[in-house]
């Protein structure tokens, strides 16, 4: 593991953690996707002004909660999410997570490939199949360089995209009265405020459970939380409204299309291209990660194999962007809801991750996610939250009554961290 410059396989060393800044800069090149956009365009003709902002603050305040609880364990620890994820799901259950959360973030490369390649073949007449082909190889050859990638590119993607969406977004809104022009839009098609809450929170809760992969390279738990906050609380709802002028200005939801219909061609297609650049290249890292906890392999090669795999299948899983997020809504919150319920019942057990021991599979931790799952489903109520209270609670239950009755079962063997490498 030495020259694994992404500490895949264990905790980042002191050394190797980075500033606030550049931190900072990294989640919100994370949170500054178009997904949120075209979701915020979804609300913002769905919802009166007053409902839209209420679900989009509400929704991204419950995001930044959930997601500063793991980025403080990330940075307090130094590990990854799947690396985590060991301690209550054991060694080789914690591949259920990485296979779900990796196979997510590979998912949105492909849909991000296709987000970037499709208006800009509406706008310059360039084959689809080319561009996203072209944009794609390029988005997986940056990640080779892991963290150090992310965070150049972020310094320059994330002042750029907020500068001039923000341009943007203020010449949208003038166009149809300000503010008040905004008040008095009615919707055709009202949507119920719950499914709003759901959105917002679906749209970033399977990159927001893989917080830690970013700010474990945090010198400070109580600054990793500062990061994820500003870029949950603040980046994420910004992409709405950027996503909601545009629909309510121009019936575009994407603020370079937008950009484009205000005659803002070339920085359009910069800003796009920025824009999903910097969340493609965090979601490859994130599946790399993933990966390599379950095949034991560098996660760098596992990333560009994946960059691959989400450029071939891009355009199905753009087209079927609304099931996904569905999906991710229910699916993906019972895992960091587990992990966090783990770190707060047993912290001394993650003091030291070279001589931990884990169990094989952890079936509360497996169990925890299916009932996390249909409970968000069933319950009434937020889809999302119901998911990771759920899920944190069954776990609590199941493991207790697990470790009393059968704790020397084949499940629970235990094997240290040197013997599964």
């Amino acid at each position: 593991m030495a020259n694994d410059n992404n500490y895949s396989l264990g905790p980042v060393p002191i050394s190797a953690r980075k500033g606030m800044l550049s931190l900072t800069m990294v989640m919100l090149g994370l949170t500054f996707f178009s997904a949120s956009m075209w979701t915020g365009g979804t609300l913002g003709t769905g919802l009166s002004f007053n409902d839209f902002m209420l679900a989009v603050l509400l929704g991204n305040l419950i995001l930044g909660i959930y997601t500063s609880c793991l980025g403080y364990i990330g940075a307090k620890t130094g590990l990854s999410t799947h690396l985590l994820a060991r301690y209550s799901f054991g060694t080789r259950g914690s591949w259920l997570p990485s296979l779900l959360l990796g196979g997510t973030q590979v998912g949105w490369f492909g849909v991000g490939v296709a987000m970037f390649a499709i208006p800009v073949h509406k706008a310059t007449g360039l084959d689809t199949n080319l561009l996203i082909i072209i944009s794609g190889l390029l988005m997986t050859a940056t990640v080779y360089f892991g963290i150090a990638a992310l965070m150049i590119l972020s310094a320059i993607a994330v002042p750029a995209i907020a500068l001039f969406g923000s341009f943007s977004a203020l010449t949208a809104i003038e166009s149809i009265g300000g503010l008040e022009g905004l008040n008095a839009l009615i919707p055709n098609d009202p949507m119920p405020f719950s499914t709003a809450l759901v959105l917002v929170v679906g749209s970033f809760i399977s990159a927001g459970t893989l917080t830690a992969d970013f700010v474990r390279f945090g010198k400070k738990p109580m600054g990793a939380v500062f990061i994820t906050m500003i870029a949950f609380f603040i980046g994420n709802s910004l992409m709405f409204i950027f996503g909601a002028a545009g629909a309510a200005a121009t019936g575009q939801s994407d603020i370079s299309e937008v950009m484009i219909a205000q005659g803002l061609l070339i920085p359009a297609i910069i800003i796009l291209g920025l824009n999903i650049w910097t969340t493609n290249d965090n979601a490859l890292y994130a599946s790399g990660l993933g990966f390599s906890n379950i095949t034991g392999l560098p996660s760098r090669y596992l990333s560009i194999f994946n960059g691959i795999i989400g450029t071939l299948c891009a355009l199905w899983l753009y087209n079927n962007f609304v099931g996904w997020l569905t999906f991710l809504s229910a699916a993906i919150p019972p895992i960091g809801g587990i992990i966090i319920a783990d770190y707060l019942r047993n912290r001394d057990k993650y003091k030291d991750f070279s001589t931990a021991k884990f169990s094989n599979i952890n079936w509360a931790a497996i169990l925890g996610v299916a009932i996390g799952v249909a409970a968000g489903h069933l319950l009434p109520g937020i889809v999302p939250i119901n998911a990771v209270f759920a899920g944190a609670i069954s776990y609590l239950i199941l493991d207790s009554l697990l470790t009393r009755f059968i704790s020397h079962s084949d499940s629970t063997q235990e094997i240290t961290n040197e013997q599964y490498k």
